[in-house]
């Protein structure tokens, strides 16, 4: 009985924390999402607010005026993650290796080096990106010293997607593929689907890859310098390449710490916003508002803020976030990892 009472002592405080600021505000938020309070009337007044049911989520989701910029923004959102998670995932996992071996000099500086990025204040580096991404800023003119016929990209302000600028130097667009382009599903053509990540969002994906990757390596380096020395050395000692051992060794020993670094990648890039917050500008709207960014503005921004349709957006977010980290620990294997 005490060690139970002083487990819980330990545990009471942790626990309070997450049911105040995690919790409690889940459950505000799911229970405001079902009126149609603006976030400006008092609640002690009467007629603060009442209660709609589904509207909010109607209006947005299903059949609502919001249908086409709701999906927009789970368009983009996927994109990035699709873009960010394996890259920061791959990048972070080759960097920790590589800051690992024994004969390379100078560890603690590339360790620092490559971590310094994950501390510097986002809007701060936001900023900077936003000057070397510029018309004229210098990855432009580094480009046209490398390639003369380069012709210079607004990086922040160009819309078009990837997917449909590789497309057009086969010479197919929309109007080629055929009527099926035009198809609406969930509000958006077919065609608008497939557009790929823009340019715009193609530099804050950049912006979000170099920032997390320190982060995600610091973790990796932590696992890797747990696994026994003595496993390589029998490995080794049965003839096995350098190769085979991290293809058969090192990266199913670091299965519980991919399941954990793709989680936070996911969670931290489904929920996106100060990156967007700084480098979106009215020109990339349409192709940069995340699903974060877009609780944010129905909350706080437009002619007719509401934060009954912010707090439905944020609550269909989370049970994304949710089914995407359940998909992912099906495929990373998240069972496996913790036997």
């Amino acid at each position: 009985m005490q060690d139970t009472l002083a487990g819980l002592s330990f545990v009471l405080p942790a626990v309070v924390v997450l049911f105040t600021f995690l919790i409690l505000p889940l459950l505000v938020a799911f229970y405001f999402s079902f009126t149609d309070w603006s976030g400006t009337r008092p609640l002690d007044q009467p007629d603060a607010y009442e209660m709609v049911g589904f509207e909010n989520y109607q209006r947005w989701i299903i059949d609502g005026r919001r249908v086409d910029d709701f999906y927009r923004s789970v368009r983009n959102t996927l994109y990035y993650v699709a873009g960010v998670v394996p890259i920061q995932t791959a990048l972070a996992l080759v960097l920790a290796v590589i800051v690992n071996q024994r004969w390379l000099k100078g560890k603690a500086f590339f360790r620092t080096a490559f971590y310094f990025p994950s501390i510097t204040s986002s809007i701060v580096v936001s900023f900077i990106f936003l000057f070397l991404f510029s018309g004229g800023g210098p990855i432009n003119l580094l480009l046209k010293a490398v390639f003369p016929s380069f012709e210079p990209v607004s990086w922040t302000t160009n819309n078009d997607g990837l997917v449909h600028l590789l497309l057009n130097v086969f010479g197919v667009n929309g109007r080629t593929v055929g009527p099926w382009a035009e198809t609406e599903i969930l509000g958006l053509e077919i065609w608008e689907w497939i557009s790929g990540p823009s340019v715009a969002m193609f530099t804050i994906m950049c912006l979000a890859i170099w920032t997390t990757t320190g982060t995600l390596m610091v973790i990796y380096l932590s696992a890797l310098q747990n696994i026994p020395s003595s496993v390589y050395e029998a490995a080794e000692v049965d003839g096995a390449t350098g190769l085979q051992a991290f293809r058969h060794i090192t990266l199913p020993l670091l299965r519980p710490t991919t399941f954990f670094v793709v989680t936070l990648g996911l969670i931290g890039t489904f929920q996106v916003f100060d990156q967007i917050y700084v480098l979106q500008n009215d020109q990339t709207a349409r192709t940069t508002t995340s699903v974060a960014y877009l609780v944010y503005a129905t909350a706080f921004e437009g002619t007719s803020p509401s934060l009954a349709e912010a707090s439905a957006i944020a609550i269909v977010l989370f049970i994304i976030i949710f089914v995407a980290t359940l998909i992912q620990r099906r495929f990373v294997g998240g069972d496996q990892a913790e036997t």
